[in-house]
This record gives C-alpha cells, structure tokens and sequence, in this order.
C-alpha cells in the first residue's frame, strides 16, 4: 500500500505538466507522429517494427527501415554497436557472427572493414544487404518516421552528434533503465530535445519506487513495462491506472517473458487474447511487434490504426 501511495503523490504533483513541443519538418508523418506522442493520444495504438521488420528483410537494414514505411508502422526500433574507429552502426549483437558474413567483435572492426561484410537473413544466409551506420538509417527515416535507438544509452554523446547532423533529433526516442537520477545526470542537456523513456521491470520489488523517481525527474512522455507471468497482474493493472492520462504505454510482445504471455506468438491463434489484452486491460498504446504488418491488421480492423 505505501508504494502505490509513494506513486499516487507524484503523479497529483505532476498532473498537467507537458512535454517538450519543439517540431521537427512541419507536415512530415515523423511530425505528425510525434505530435501524437506529446498529446497522450489514445485514439490509436502505435505500432513498433522490432529491428526494422526482420522477417521481410536483414534485421536493422535500410531494407527492413524502408519495408517498415511502406507497411504504415509508427516506429522503426533499431539496435547501435560502435566500431573499432567510434563509428556508430546499426547492429543488435556485440559480435558479427550471427547477422554478417564477419566474425569477431563490432568493436574489433574499422568501419571500412565492415563495409567488406553482407547481411544475413533470418535463415542466417547470406544477402546483398551491406550493414548500414546510423547516419544512413536516420537519413532513410528522417521526416518519414519515428525511431527508437536500442542500446543507445552507452554512446549518447556520440548518437547527439548524428542526430544534430542528420536533423533527425526530434524523431528519436531513446530508452534505458538506468535511475532517474542517473539520466538526468548523464543525460540531462540533452533531454529537453530527445525522447527518453523509460524501461521499468514490473516484477522488480522496487518497481513503484523506480517510477516515482521517473515521474518527478523526468516526466516521460512513454513508459516501457515488462513483466513476465500473466498470473500476476497487479503491477500491470496499478500501472494502467497511474499513468492514465499522464503517459503512455508501451509493450513488447517479441516474447512470453516480456509481456505477461501476451504475445506475438499467442496472438496467430488468439489476437484478441494478445494485443486485444495489452490494449484493452493494460491500456497499451504502444506495442513494439516482430509481426509489424500482422499486428497492423488487427488494430485497423479495430479502428485503432489508419
């Protein structure tokens, strides 16, 4: 009882603050999107293509970014490595091994080295796809959508240089667990321009304590929560209620473990039962899929999606 007052406090004290509005390119579909992210809107459930939508093309290509476009998702979530040289490129894994034809680690690569190198599919065979930096995948997303940047928290100076460069800052939501104190310490010049959101463990006993310190450090627009037994929905339930109107939320139905159970593969046999459950109980307006155009399908035939 005392956590849910601790949180209860935080968010009366915070009520009708509001984010940062600074737009990006007026008129663009990122403008528009972001837009609907600093209103709360929850008319419509954003769509987030895991890796740039792995199973059309190379995850974290500019294929997969650009399938992901025309498919209609919201978001592109992409994955940062940093090379031998501080070049920042768009990988999920530390090692090569499993997307390129390289092997070795990223940070044992010069950029020209990994250039030499082919994307493999997700039957682990070789394509024509190069290993794209992050410079070339916002100048393929910018104005178009908006991106979330994975493991981005280890190199945000350097992610600020190219998003400054690209004039991509306002279309990127970074996100991490660090404490709330920690990111606006580490972070704090630059939090008036980057999204950043939070990622909070719901099954973590300091979980109420965690989302306070969010709350009245940072004030995020978004909250990402994990949980993983659907036997246990007190948290999730709680959590919907706090942030009603306050933030949105966002889960991730890659796997079980992420999501109560609720997930991509349970939703094949039972949409309903998955995103239906997400959306509807948990008050999810942001759902992060490895099936972008499946779960797209779904909230359209709702009317949750354009």
């Amino acid at each position: 009882m005392k956590r849910i007052i601790i949180i209860m406090s935080v968010l009366l004290a915070f009520a009708g603050c509001t984010g940062n509005t600074q737009g990006i390119e007026q008129g663009t579909r990122a403008e528009i999107l972001r837009n609907r992210l600093f209103s709360g809107d929850t008319s419509a459930v954003l769509v987030v293509a895991h890796r740039g939508d792995w199973r059309y093309a190379p995850e974290n290509s500019i294929a997969a970014i650009e399938h992901s476009i025309e498919a209609g998702v919201d978001i592109v979530e992409l994955d940062l490595q940093l090379t031998k040289d501080s070049v920042l490129i768009v990988m999920h894994d530390g090692r090569l091994d499993r997307t390129t034809t390289g092997k070795g680690r990223v940070q044992d690569w010069t950029l020209d080295s990994i250039r030499t190198l082919k994307l493999k599919n997700g039957c682990g065979i070789r394509t024509r796809h190069g290993v794209p930096t992050l410079e070339e995948a916002m100048l393929a997303a910018k104005g178009r959508v908006l991106v979330n940047l994975d493991k981005a928290d280890r190199y945000f100076d350097l992610v600020m240089q190219v998003l400054e460069k690209t004039g991509t800052v306002p279309q990127v939501i970074m996100k991490g667990s660090r404490p709330a104190e920690e990111v606006v310490s580490l972070y704090g010049e630059y939090l008036d321009d980057v999204i950043y959101m939070p990622v909070v463990n719901l099954d973590r006993k300091d979980a109420p304590e965690m989302m306070a310190d969010y709350i009245r450090n940072l004030d995020p627009l978004a909250y990402e929560l994990v949980y993983a037994d659907g036997n246990m929905t007190e948290q999730p339930l709680l959590m919907r209620t706090l942030l009603k109107g306050k933030a949105l939320i966002w889960y991730n139905t890659l796997w079980d473990t992420l999501c109560g159970g609720h997930d991509d593969d349970m939703a094949l046999d039972n949409p309903d039962a998955a995103y239906g459950y997400l959306i509807d109980t948990l008050g999810a307006r942001i759902i992060q899929t490895d099936r972008a155009e499946y779960l797209l399908g779904y909230l359209r035939a709702r009317g949750l999606h354009e």
